[in-house]
């Protein structure tokens, strides 16, 4: 096998983003989930909820820990293995991790400390404002995070330099509020609420299952159904959104994501299963469904989307004049100041194909010297791989439909059939557990793999992006990298599971007084009181039928 420092590179931070990507999503969650539980006791002052922020806190903090630690290797790569798209884009790419770094970061740093010790020194108010600032500096820190990416696959707000051959910002404004970076930051969030919330249904599950932590477990199941149930939904109509949004941004992520390998008369079609073949660039054996891709993809009845072969033939005709702006460009260059102003003038007509032209540099070092055959190489290579896009994305939407019917059979259980839960459901929802971590992963293939062959969507090609390092250089650094984050994988599992086994141990005793008060009090009033809870009237809670 022959390896290449172009794979190489994509590889190792796939990886290392990938991994990284199985803590976020569940400090996202828990944090808004932690902070609701401890709202709820600061309303009713229940020692089990004081006992249950405790509890899930104690997950999330292992969770956090070992997401800083991901995080932090990842952006060292930029310099490591993208110094040309560092130095080329820097200047747009830096500023909303910077700002990531001084508003959310320590924001959220700051005050996990205070939650974990400040238990005894805050008062009850002011722990609970501690939660929600936690909660608000981690989706904060997605936020920012989410504008760079964003800016990534949609590169507004910012110009070419001819002077300094680098990318500079020209508006803020247009950078933060992108629609592509919006759109994958609320998509992105409520995916990681809908993940919290199967992870504390599923461990709840299985503590009922064990006959264990009954009171906990119950409304734990209660908290995360309800949210849960919301979160599924909106990613539903977020997706939609992202949908809509890469019609017009990214359109050959989405031809390629639903195999359209033909333009469709208006509404297209959306293929339902199918498999797609690149070579003969058709989809055997498709089912599809009429108008729906087209109603999703443009909210119109009228509107074409285009397919891939117009997109590749509109690629070629780009490179063609992305080659103008780099033979323009070569003239600024050598010129400068005594450049004629036909030569600006034409630079500036065609200088937002400069990145087609770009595209060539992967046949020929001079992109002015290509065939025609080499561009017409270089238009199909703006097609990404189109059949591990289309199975991604029905992977991530099969199981985005599953956590809706999931919460939504325990959100009507433990609020409407008196909180009783078959054994089955029971089991479903603890088999259900690494589900999410599937979609996530499956959603962010779907969002990088096919942006390629760009880093910059339409700007900068990845192969260009490159540091000048060896082979061995990376099988060196990808190899170390897989033994730290494979260990620190192993830390994570290993303690989440032996919280989980050992369960809540903090206010026990003081919980289980109350507990008994509270059932003495539903024996008195023949568990018929205004404030009785589901299977009080025996004085028991029956965990599964």
């Amino acid at each position: 096998m022959e390896f290449d420092v172009v794979d190489l590179s994509r590889l190792q931070f796939a990886m290392t983003a990938m991994y990284h990507f199985l803590f976020v999503p569940l400090t996202l969650g828990l944090s808004i989930l932690v902070a609701i539980m401890e709202t709820v006791y600061v309303m009713t002052n229940r020692p089990i909820w004081r006992q249950m922020t405790k509890f899930w806190g104690t997950l999330f903090g292992i969770n956090f820990v070992l997401g800083v630690a991901t995080g932090i290797t990842m952006e060292f790569q930029f310099g490591m293995n993208w110094s040309y798209y560092s130095h080329y884009v820097g200047d747009v790419f830096g500023a909303p991790l910077a700002v990531e770094g001084m508003m959310a970061f320590f924001l959220e740093a700051t005050f996990v400390g205070l939650f974990f010790f400040g238990w005894d020194k805050l008062s009850k108010v002011g722990h609970m404002i501690v939660a929600w600032l936690v909660a608000i500096g981690s989706n904060f820190s997605a936020l920012w995070i989410l504008i760079a990416n964003g800016w990534m696959q949609n590169p507004v707000g910012a110009e070419f330099n001819p002077e300094t051959m680098r990318m500079e910002m020209t508006s803020f404004f247009e950078v933060m509020f992108n629609e592509v970076a919006q759109a994958k930051f609320v998509h992105t969030v409520s995916a990681g609420y809908v993940t919290a919330s199967v992870f504390v249904l599923g461990v709840s599950a299985w503590y009922m299952l064990k006959g264990r932590h009954l009171e906990l477990a119950r409304r734990s199941i209660a908290v995360a159904s309800s949210f849960g149930l919301a979160a599924a939904l909106s990613v539903v109509v977020l997706g939609d959104e992202s949908g809509y949004s890469a019609s017009h941004t990214q359109k050959m992520k989405l031809a390629s994501i639903e195999a359209m390998w033909e333009t469709h008369p208006a509404p297209a079609p959306f293929t339902l299963i199918g498999f797609p073949d690149k070579e003969a660039r058709e989809t055997h054996y498709a089912v599809e469904i009429p108008w729906v891709m087209g109603i999703i993809g443009t909210r119109s009845f009228n509107q074409v989307i285009p397919g891939i072969d117009q997109l590749v033939t509109e690629a070629e005709s780009r490179i063609r004049s992305g080659l103008i702006a780099y033979d323009d460009l070569m003239t600024l260059r050598e010129l400068r100041a005594e450049t004629p102003e036909d030569v600006r003038l034409s630079f500036e007509d065609h200088s937002e194909d400069l990145g087609f032209a770009l595209l060539l540099r992967r046949y020929v070092d001079d992109p002015r010297e290509a065939s025609e055959d080499q561009i017409l190489a270089a238009a199909n290579d703006t097609i990404p791989g189109v059949a591990p896009l289309f199975w991604s994305f029905r992977i991530m939407v099969g199981l985005g439909f599953s956590f809706i019917a999931l919460m939504g059979y325990f959100f009507v259980a433990s609020n409407f059939r008196t909180g009783r839960f078959p054994r089955w459901a029971l089991r479903v929802a603890v088999v259900m557990i690494p589900a999410p971590w599937i979609a996530a992963e499956m959603g962010w293939f779907v969002s990088e793999y096919g942006r390629q062959p760009w880093t910059v969507d339409g700007m900068l090609p990845t192969a260009l992006s490159v540091s000048h390092l060896s082979v061995g250089d990376l099988l060196l650094t990808l190899a170390g990298f897989a033994l730290f984050y494979t260990v620190l994988f192993a830390i994570e599992m290993s303690l989440m599971l032996k919280y989980i086994r050992k369960g809540p141990v903090e206010d026990v005793e003081e919980t289980d007084r109350w507990m008994a008060r509270h059932e003495h009090r539903l024996r008195t009033h023949d568990g018929r009181g205004p404030f009785a809870e589901p299977g009080s009237a025996t004085g028991a809670t029956t965990p599964a039928e």
